[in-house]
């Protein structure tokens, strides 16, 4: 269970300083590091050793920062300094609330599991987006060129288990970050396909949101929605699967899932540019658009992107992003945690 992949930084000095703790946890995969801060201002943190785990594998989120303490115990001989978790959820007492995830988390059950003293907890795409100010953009994949502006606000958004979004805020000091709940807000369909996919949909939830589409559960309840609508068969059991077929082009409602997917993507990328004015841009991450980049840049994402009436030469200047997701996580939760940006959970 896990797969290891340990990654020595730099060498080690003595005497060797305590590293913390990060990890990011989301609805399909955990991501966890042993990190030590370092003076450069580009890159923050130096990541010392990692581990990406399945977490339906494991029966809790403490086993798995047992575990990989346990396996990286020579890189920590004195015990880890804090514990910095960004988590797919939210505080609420001593649990974590979060119906993506596939165990619950107790506050006191991670600090038994870790030997933490001190346990930050913030959400995992305000994490990825405090970490955004650190990527190298040269290295990102541009979907949509732009014009940006280092000053501009950034929005950060990706769809995996669930569609997760923040906003980072640049400042002359230090950059704030404003987690939302984005994809919760309602769908709005752009043509008639997508409101009779939103009739299907409704029928069997009360509420209908963006995330409805554009997530994984999303993309596989819309090819369910679209082989019903057009009277075929649905035999692909997981978003995966979904995919990895809609990009083979072998299944025609994967493929019309697919489509209505990015297309939904990219009205909805648009509507938060211009919510929050993001001049500095877009970043695209999360665990699925990385494999679907060739399809995003034939999709009508670009199409619904600009479609926004007056406002199109507005968004014709905000670079749109793709970005892997990575160490983001991780390396935001231990920042913002050494920035004392987070609100700690005692």
């Amino acid at each position: 269970m896990g797969k290891w992949v340990n990654q020595p930084v730099v060498a080690q000095r003595a005497p060797m300083p305590r590293p913390v703790l990060a990890a990011d946890v989301g609805g399909t995969h955990a991501r966890v590091a042993l990190v030590v801060g370092q003076a450069d201002p580009r890159q923050p943190v130096q990541v010392l050793a990692e581990g990406r785990y399945a977490g339906a594998e494991w029966p809790s989120l403490g086993a798995i920062l047992h575990d990989f303490l346990k396996a990286q115990a020579h890189m920590a001989p004195l015990g880890i300094e804090r514990c910095a978790i960004a988590i797919a959820g939210y505080v609420l007492g001593d649990n974590v609330a979060n119906s993506n995830l596939p165990w619950p988390v107790s506050l006191s059950g991670l600090r038994a599991a870790t030997g933490a003293e001190q346990l930050d907890v913030i959400n995992d795409f305000e994490a990825v987006a405090y970490a955004s100010q650190f990527i190298d953009r040269a290295q990102a994949t541009a979907l949509l060129p732009g014009a940006e502006s280092a000053h501009g606000p950034v929005v950060i958004m990706g769809p995996g288990t669930g569609l997760g979004s923040a906003v980072l805020l640049p400042g002359a000091m230090c950059a704030q970050v404003l987690p939302t709940e984005a994809g919760q807000i309602a769908l709005a369909p752009g043509d008639e396909r997508e409101m009779a996919i939103l009739r299907v949909l409704a029928r069997t939830r009360p509420y209908v949101s963006v995330e409805s589409i554009v997530s994984g559960p999303g993309l596989l309840a819309t090819y369910r929605a679209v082989a019903e609508l057009e009277g075929r068969d649905a035999p692909l059991p997981t978003p995966a699967a979904v995919s990895s077929a809609g990009l083979a082009g072998s299944d025609p409602a994967a493929c019309a899932a697919l489509d209505v997917f990015c297309s939904v993507l990219g009205g909805f990328t648009a509507d938060l540019a211009m919510l929050y004015g993001a001049t500095g841009g877009v970043f695209l991450a999360g665990g699925i658009l990385p494999n679907l980049h060739a399809f995003l840049l034939t999709s009508r994402f670009r199409e619904r992107f600009f479609n926004k009436g007056v406002m199109r030469p507005f968004l014709e200047r905000v670079p749109v992003h793709l970005v892997e997701h990575g160490q983001l996580g991780v390396v935001g939760a231990a920042t913002m945690h050494a920035g004392a940006r987070v609100g700690t959970a005692h």
